[in-house]
């Protein structure tokens, strides 16, 4: 019998030209923690594989737990997890800890099923300024096992102008370590005071840029900050330029050749596989626990509270 869920349906446009689109960001209440929800947005659902894209803080704390998300299940995707300052906590079904910090990335590939937990560390730094990212995974990879890969380090490159960390996929000569099942890049470029970075992009890749801090331009053409700017395909180079030193998020890849399902916190295909999911989340199947985690897991919500059933990307 078919199964009404509404999920959003997330089908990749894909830019066929060179474009500069702004689509403005909004605020999110995550627990406790107010996060800007960058992607998905009503007009651009997906930025190749990457389908979802959460920026949180800069924000200072003292004795409070900025953020404490419990357990819950994921399907189908990967999470990224980026921070510009401070440190989360890692913790999932497999028995995987890990605390992500500036520099480095943590990639959860989800696959048939997981759970997790992020929340800020005992031990802090009082900071918390980053993003998490998913990626969407292709139908013939969508149900391996989880995984969890914590990077120290991820591949720098340093020009006259500034500093490039490439957190996921590849740009120019250098690949990040973390597994990923789709061509992609994302990647955070750090630009001098009166300085400009210049680098070659693939025209068989859409983009999209997010400010992460101060003032930058690209292609001299101004970004404000909370807007998520998609530049289309066909660019064979792009050039960022600050005035007072700026930071910008880049991701892309080939427009997804997949329609998906977004439901909560699984990626899905049809409305009966995310009722098969919620339905196993509830009763305690397929995804395991997460035991180091002290308090309650998320319940899921009702399969009729959620919005816009038929948006496209």
């Amino acid at each position: 019998m078919s199964r009404t869920v509404a999920a959003e349906e997330c089908t990749a446009l894909g830019g066929t030209q060179r474009t500069l689109e702004a689509y403005p960001n909004r605020d999110v209440s995550l627990g406790h923690l107010t996060v800007t929800r960058v992607l998905p947005i009503r007009d651009r659902r997906m930025i190749g594989p990457w389908c979802f894209l959460d920026r949180f803080g800069p924000l200072s704390f003292s004795e409070e737990k900025p953020m404490d998300v419990a357990p819950h299940p994921h399907t189908g995707l990967q999470t990224v997890t980026w921070l510009i300052e401070g440190e989360v906590l890692h913790d999932d079904s497999l028995g995987c800890e890990a605390i992500a910090r500036p520099g480095g990335v943590n990639v959860m590939t989800s696959g048939r099923g997981i759970a997790h937990a992020e929340q800020t560390p005992r031990r802090n730094s009082g900071r918390l300024n980053g993003a998490q990212l998913w990626v969407a995974l292709p139908d013939a990879h969508r149900h391996v096992d989880p995984s969890f890969d914590g990077i120290k380090q991820v591949p720098v490159i340093e020009t006259p102008g500034g500093i490039t960390q490439v957190f996921a996929g590849s740009l120019a000569d250098v690949t990040s370590p973390g597994r990923h099942f789709s061509e992609l890049v994302g990647a955070d470029v750090q630009i001098h005071p009166g300085s400009s970075i210049w680098m070659d992009l693939r025209p068989d890749f859409e983009h999209a840029v997010l400010v992460l801090d101060g003032d930058c331009t690209i292609d001299a053409e101004p970004l404000q900050p909370r807007m998520l700017y998609y530049l289309g395909t066909d660019r064979t180079s792009a050039s960022f330029s600050s005035r007072q030193g700026g930071r910008a998020m880049l991701i892309g890849g080939p427009p997804f050749a997949e329609r998906i399902l977004m439901w909560w916190n699984f990626v899905a295909r049809t409305p009966e596989e995310i009722a098969q999911y919620r339905e196993d989340w509830e009763l305690r199947r397929r995804f395991g626990d997460v035991p180091s985690y002290h308090g309650d897991r998320l319940a899921a919500p009702e399969l009729a509270r959620i919005a816009r059933p038929n948006a496209l990307s």
